[in-house]
């Protein structure tokens, strides 16, 4: 009987560069409140991850409220605008979540811009009959000296100022320049919304160009602070606006949030930190319609909520429409709250603390918990003078799972750029490099030019032997006619060295 033949042995080729992102924390849905029914019922409909209508439903209730009161936190009192960035790849259902919670915005938007045709017809006749009567008294002053000169200035007194322009009725824009969200806001409402269901157009559009991207950070930092707006241009001169608040929700694709979180200006600027974000699992392929379920008198209360806070005057200043919002104040127990959740999260940003890495977004997240109780507070009640600790609890509950989420995706982020890295030299090996082996210093002196440094050149080669796609040599191997210290072989798609 023959002996049984052994199994030869086929070596794996090379693997696939992957990143690994490990999945989060499921949405703490219970925490959201008064938003809670809304959200539930759009997910119902959408069947979508809950995440992406509790995104929209935290950033429209912002909007809604910015423009009522500051809330008081550790720090002090600090305006209600949240900025959030919802990732999700394309057929999430991004849109279909979003749009519920838009519709009676949009409705007011036409609404108020039919009353604003209107008054335009009146504000153009009023400043015809007053340019007209300014002109008249100029004309009879140049003609005159000393008594005329005097009576015109005092008819031009007596004339006042300019009629101002019917304000604009738009509440939200979705690719603003600098200069254009500057424009609105001095035109138009004090409290607005930067809310895309794109938000790639608006990342990668012209106010975030290498030209303006640094000045256009800068600017939504400061609104996000509540601080004015300052700006200085030739032939305008210097304005600054006081009193301006603004909402952000940008939803973008992995690839486009990716870019984003690995800019070094984002992340060093303090923009990316001010960011309620989160990228939840895909809910494709298990959508299905028996599961679907509709709440349409859940979506009515929000419908009606957000029209009665839309329809409410905003504290502002007549003339120069600056907002004068009041001080939300914290309950005893509220602030207790705040304070020991504070203290947690600057332990944890201790340098062998679990949020070392991201300290931008975790030095935020006690504000972000004030901030979001605060939005909860007015959302229920307009006319709230304190946020209570249960309210505070929920808020807290919330930041943890956005400063979880920043600090999964974080990591995701970096390991993206590397492995982005490691994929175009394994390119350039493959494609461009003459010889079936390499160094470290080929990659230095002749490779792409992101991995021109031995750190990233080394870590770049690091990946590519983990994946199979090089093949370590023993130390003293005959290179191009030398024996080299480190030299790798390089491996083809299908196994074999080249």
């Amino acid at each position: 009987m023959n002996a049984p033949q052994p199994i030869p042995y086929t070596p794996e080729g090379p693997q696939p560069l992957v990143r690994e992102i490990a999945p989060g924390a499921a949405y703490p849905i219970h925490a959201l409140g008064p938003l809670r029914d809304a959200v539930e019922a759009v997910q119902g409909i959408t069947l979508a991850p809950v995440a992406i209508p509790a995104q929209s439903a935290l950033a429209v209730a912002s909007l809604a409220v910015q423009g009522f009161a500051d809330v008081q936190t550790l720090g002090g009192p600090r305006a209600l605008s949240l900025y959030a960035l919802t990732i999700a790849r394309s057929g999430e259902r991004k849109s279909a979540c979003d749009a519920p919670f838009i519709a009676a915005l949009r409705e007011h938007e036409r609404e108020q811009a039919q009353i604003q045709r209107e008054a335009m017809q009146s504000w153009a006749n009023e400043h015809a009959l007053w340019k007209g009567a300014r002109d008249r008294i100029l004309a009879d002053a140049k003609k005159g000296k000393g008594e005329k000169r005097t009576a015109a200035q005092a008819d031009l007194e007596a004339l006042g100022a300019e009629p101002a322009a019917p304000p604009s009725a738009d509440r939200t824009v979705s690719e603003p320049t600098f200069e254009g969200l500057t424009k609105l806001f001095a035109t138009g409402q004090p409290s607005l919304g930067l809310f895309s269901d794109e938000g790639g157009q608006f990342l990668g559009g012209h106010a975030m160009n290498s030209d303006n991207r640094q000045k256009t950070l800068a600017a939504l930092n400061d609104l996000w602070q509540g601080n004015p707006i300052r700006r200085t241009r030739a032939g305008d001169g210097h304005a600054t606006l006081y009193g301006r608040r603004l909402a952000v929700h940008l939803m973008v694709q992995p690839t486009v949030a990716r870019g984003f979180m690995a800019d070094p200006l984002a992340a060093d600027t303090g923009f990316l930190p001010r960011f309620l974000m989160c990228e939840p699992p895909s809910a494709i392929g298990t959508r299905m319609q028996a599961n679907a379920r509709r709440d349409d008198a859940a979506l009515r209360a929000f419908e009606d909520r957000l029209r009665a806070i839309l329809d409410t005057p905003l504290p502002m200043d007549s003339d120069t429409r600056e907002l004068r919002p009041r001080i939300l104040g914290l309950a005893p127990d509220a602030n207790r709250l705040l304070a020991q959740f504070a203290d947690t999260i600057e332990t944890e940003q201790a340098s062998d603390g679990d949020l070392a890495h991201i300290t931008g977004t975790a030095s935020k997240a006690a504000e972000q918990a004030a901030r979001i109780a605060g939005v909860l507070t007015l959302w229920a009640d307009l006319q709230a003078q304190t946020v209570q600790a249960e309210v505070m609890a929920d808020a807290i509950t919330l930041a943890q799972f956005y400063l979880s989420e920043a600090s999964r995706l974080a990591s995701a982020a970096t390991i993206s750029a590397e492995i982005d890295k490691a994929e175009a030299l394994r390119k350039w090996l493959l494609e461009s490099w003459p010889h079936p082996d390499v160094m470290a210093r080929d990659v230095v002196r002749l490779g792409p030019n992101p991995l021109r440094e031995s750190p990233k050149a080394r870590a770049a080669l690091a990946i590519l032997e983990t994946h199979g796609w090089l093949a370590r040599l023993d130390a003293g191997a005959m290179v191009r006619g030398a024996a080299r210290a480190e030299a790798w072989r390089i491996v083809k798609d299908g196994g074999n060295v080249v």
